[in-house]
């Protein structure tokens, strides 16, 4: 066969328009929670910040600004070929760890709620590397346990303990901030990663009874900060932190019980306006859509997160390498697990951790993150649709 003859079929596949392969029923799904998002965190923000004087667009206009970098860098992330992604993944997991570990060094990183997991930017803006991390590590595991030297179709115990000691450093540099939160979302992912790989049952099994056993002795040993601590009480016994933890889980479940069927009206939540749950812009946005929109407004955000793992799934089972099945597995546990823990909190049903709500919460990295992932989604789709 000539050279004009042949053609690689990754670079035909990079040059198709990127919008054309995107999936257009996961792309209305992740564009409606964005709006809606939009609108909430304005919900959470506006009637306050007026009050005192500030800017009552302060928050919507950052936000917005975030959902259109976030929107670039997923249309970015369908420009190359997802397999051709596999040659830059020692980069990627390179910059993660290393931002890791610079928000660790003295004087660099910012605490917030008693993670020192910020990297302060200018014009007031801030970077959390272990939202970006959580791609790193995805794209990482999944590179590892797809291309093996041996001729066997499923991966050996040597492969998934190559696969655990990458995903094993940034872990560690995260449990250091601590973060609990996100190293429960990695940890679901990595699980997941593996089931599908076809790596042997006891991995997964033994990886469960790790974590199980890892969270027993962290907490007995100390190594859980005391806010942390305080958390899981209140989760258990609410008035175990009446100021604290305690409050914040008693008024979320107030405010989202307080919206009925239909809810009070956007705009017009007396819970949300008198400012009652702190940090309802991010981590407890679901607590507006609940007041505001009622029990019709969030069920349908629920089946909105429903029909993208829906989707997700469809396209892991599209893709024709074990690569792109892995990589959109992690994706989905990762949002499945974060959506779940989210939501769960605001209703009482999970311990309070600073996760927030994907594709809807206020924040720049974790909207940065969760776009990245989309983008990887539509990527694997674009090359597999039929």
């Amino acid at each position: 066969m000539s050279s004009l003859q042949y053609r690689n079929p990754y670079r035909r596949a990079r040059r198709q328009s990127a919008f054309a392969g995107f999936d257009p029923v996961l792309t209305v799904a992740v564009g409606i929670l964005l709006f809606m998002g939009t609108l909430l965190v304005y919900a959470a923000t506006r009637n306050w910040y007026a009050a005192n004087g500030l800017d009552p667009q302060y928050y919507l206009k950052r936000h917005v600004i975030n959902i259109f970098i976030g929107l670039l860098l997923a249309w970015g992330t369908t420009v190359i070929d997802y397999r051709l992604l596999r040659a830059y993944t020692p980069v990627l997991w390179g910059l993660g760890v290393l931002g890791l570990a610079f928000v660790l060094l003295p004087g660099v990183g910012s605490t917030v709620n008693g993670a020192k997991a910020w990297i302060p930017l200018p014009g007031g803006f801030q970077i959390q590397p272990a939202e970006l991390a959580k791609i790193s590590i995805i794209i990482g595991i999944s590179m590892l346990l797809s291309e093996r030297s041996h001729d066997s179709d499923e991966p050996t115990s040597k492969d998934v303990l190559r696969a655990l000691a990458v995903a094993a450093i940034p872990i560690l540099l995260i449990l250091l901030q601590p973060d609990m939160g996100t190293v429960f979302i990695i940890s679901a992912s990595i699980v997941a990663i593996l089931a599908v790989s076809g790596a042997p049952t006891k991995w997964v099994v033994g990886l469960l009874l790790l974590a199980l056993l890892g969270g027993f002795v962290a907490t007995k040993a100390g190594v859980i900060s005391d806010y942390q601590v305080k958390r899981l009480q209140s989760f258990v016994d609410p008035n175990a932190d009446t100021q604290g933890s305690g409050y914040q889980l008693r008024q979320a479940r107030i405010t989202v019980g307080s919206g009925g069927f239909l809810g009070t009206g956007l705009f017009n939540g007396p819970q949300t306006n008198g400012r009652f749950v702190p940090e309802q812009q991010t981590d407890f946005i679901f607590t507006v859509a609940g007041e505001e929109l009622g029990f019709l407004g969030s069920g349908f955000i629920i089946l909105l997160y429903i029909l993208i793992l829906m989707r997700a799934f469809a396209i892991a089972r599209r893709s024709s390498d074990p690569y792109g099945q892995m990589v959109c597995t992690g994706v989905i546990a990762w949002f499945a697990f974060q959506a779940f823990e989210n939501i769960g909190m605001t209703l009482g049903l999970m311990p309070m951790t600073g996760v927030p709500l994907p594709f809807m919460s206020y924040g720049g990295s974790s909207m940065f993150a969760n776009l990245i992932g989309f983008g990887l989604l539509q990527n694997v789709h674009a090359r597999h649709r039929g």
